[in-house]
């Protein structure tokens, strides 16, 4: 694909300004950076609403502001799926139910909380798979903004992967959490501000929402659906076979809505780690409901214009042309890209990209300020060097060490994602790995929250074997048209194959949880808790008192924001059904 923008003065001006920003409120913020407690957890000092935007923004990354995009396009509306199931009531029990354990606790990170309630292997096992993921994940973030300005700016891909990483080094490494989190916010904004004219263009191009029904009709029946499968979510998932999806309502209701969501929201730490640096418990417990809101209505940002572009394809004299690759199947991921290009004009063509390059960043930031905490609490103070009871020495020293780290995962993180470059489908693999890796660990974390008897020795097992179970079901199945191991297959057997890459995910993850569960449950039942009643106060909800809250103003308790979170949820379901 050659290079597509021809951009103008305004739009490099306007990118130049957005990277002097973001390495400017790093600098405004070093001056802080005195102890590790500053800066790898913000000094728990955020309030509320930033917190809330930094967690949505957190997660809208690279992978989801162009892979759902491409979904949209893909399988419509339907996509929605991991919004409204696939998020919001993991956000809100994460919100009622698990921030007072995690923030109360004052444990630093997930994996920390996990010694707490079980043991010191339990912590250690969930640590090392998580650094490697963030990793992993940040890798990809860097691999494909490279790719991106490659492809479509002509930018030389080595220098644009180390300009990337230069600038998230620079800000993190400044400014720390507290700098990543408010560079989300922004970067939050840039993204709304730089994709929303796509929204409203696409679809007067259409005709609006009806027109947009009447084009997709024909292009949809000739797929051999039903004329409204693309601009509805559950109505026809009562048989794989009737959405492009390949997925029964039940599996997306478990494997999506349950084990998916409930893993990746509500143990993943770098997501939770933004809850845990707000000001108090009260802020903590209200920072997933906030961000929620903007949550629920992103599917119209990124998913409509995807859907739009689907008919915009089909129609001759739109000039709207999607990049193939060499099997001659549309790149998806190049979706909004194209859009970017189809509609805006010099200047807000530049905020249009600026909010990709955020979006990006977005992800790199967030998985290195996750990272540099893991590695400096779980790992090297944990295995490596202990604290020595000079309060003010150890700060200084694993202020040191956070800043040290977060060199070190962003070099690996280069290295990642040169790795990168030498898979097919890397994106889907990225997936894959969430599904192992967070499905069992919100098994055994739930049941440690909410099963007191459950032991430390019965968490490990679970935590491994769910792990490993779904590494086989990765080994043994494969979706249709699988080129390439990493989809799955490498074990040499194909035992089941699944209509698409996202139905073999959600069972993956199933499977995980299931079988951590299982054994989890199985050999507490026979083993000894090692930990008492008292030890597991503050960590187990049927042994800690519940959170009142009728000294805070209405309108800011958790359960009066869930109620209307949970209203709007059911009413967008309601309407898209």
């Amino acid at each position: 694909m050659e290079s597509t923008f021809a951009l103008s003065w305004i739009d490099y001006a306007i990118m130049l300004i957005y990277f002097a920003f973001v390495i400017g409120i790093g600098w405004a913020l070093k001056k802080y950076m005195k102890s590790a407690t500053a800066f790898l957890e913000a000094n728990r000092s955020m309030p509320a609403w930033v917190a809330g935007l930094a967690f949505i923004s957190t997660n809208l990354g690279a992978l989801e502001v162009m892979g759902m995009t491409g979904s949209g396009l893909k399988y419509g509306m339907l996509t929605t799926h991991f919004y409204w199931i696939g998020a919001i009531p993991a956000m809100i029990f994460l919100a009622l139910f698990m921030m007072p354990f995690y923030y109360g606790s004052k444990a630093r990170s997930v994996p920390e909380y996990l010694k707490l309630r079980y043991d010191e292997k339990t912590r250690g096992l969930n640590a090392i798979l998580f650094a490697v993921m963030t990793v992993l994940a940040s890798g990809i973030s860097m691999y494909a903004l490279a790719i991106l300005t490659e492809k479509l700016l002509g930018w030389n891909f080595h220098l644009s992967l180390l300009i990337s990483a230069a600038i998230v080094l620079g800000y993190t490494y400044l400014g720390g959490l507290s700098s990543a989190i408010y560079n989300e916010v922004l970067q939050f904004f840039i993204i709304v501000l730089g994709l929303m004219p796509i929204v409203f263009l696409s679809l007067k191009d259409l005709g609006g929402w009806t027109g947009l029904h009447e084009h997709l009709a024909p292009l949809v029946a000739a797929k051999g659906y039903a004329a409204d499968t693309w601009t509805t979510t559950w109505r026809y998932t009562g048989s794989a076979g009737t959405n492009p999806m390949g997925v029964q309502w039940y599996g997306i209701f478990f494997g999506l809505g349950f084990v998916l969501s409930f893993g990746y929201w509500c143990t993943n730490f770098l997501i939770v780690q933004r809850a845990m640096s707000a000001e108090s418990k009260l802020a903590a417990r209200n920072t997933p409901l906030i961000g929620a809101i903007p949550k629920m209505f992103i599917p119209f940002l990124i998913i409509v214009p995807g859907i739009a572009a689907l008919v915009l394809m089909n129609m001759p004299g739109k000039g709207f042309v999607l990049p193939v690759n060499a099997q001659g199947q549309p790149i998806y991921d190049y979706t909004i890209i194209m859009l970017l290009k189809q509609y805006l004009p010099a200047g807000a063509l530049g905020l249009g990209i600026t909010a990709l390059l955020a979006s990006f960043m977005s992800g790199m930031a967030g998985n290195v300020s996750a990272f540099n905490t893991v590695w400096t609490y779980d790992i090297y103070q944990s295995y490596i060097r202990p604290v020595t009871g000079d309060k003010a020495a150890d700060e200084r020293h694993y202020l040191n060490v956070g800043r040290i780290a977060t060199v070190f995962g962003v070099i690996v993180s280069i290295a990642a994602a040169y790795l990168a470059s030498m898979f097919g489908n890397i994106m889907d693999f990225l997936q894959t790995i969430f599904s192992m890796i967070n499905a069992p660990l919100f098994a055994v974390i739930f049941l440690g929250m909410f099963w007191k008897r459950t032991t430390g020795h019965a968490a490990f097992m679970g935590l491994l074997l769910g792990f490993l179970v779904a590494l086989a079901h990765h080994g043994l199945t494969a979706p249709v048209g699988a080129d390439t191991l990493v989809k799955g297959g490498w074990l040499g057997v194909v035992l089941h194959t699944y209509p698409v890459e996202m139905a073999q995910n959600f069972w993956t993850a199933i499977y995980a949880w299931v079988v951590a569960t299982g054994v989890t449950v199985g050999l507490s039942l026979v083993t000894k808790r090692k930990k008492s009643d008292d030890e597991l106060r503050g960590l187990v909800y049927s042994l800690t008192p519940r959170e009142k809250d009728e000294e805070t103003v209405w309108y800011k308790r958790p359960a009066t924001l869930a109620v209307v979170v949970a209203v709007i949820a059911i009413t967008l379901t309601i309407l898209f059904w």
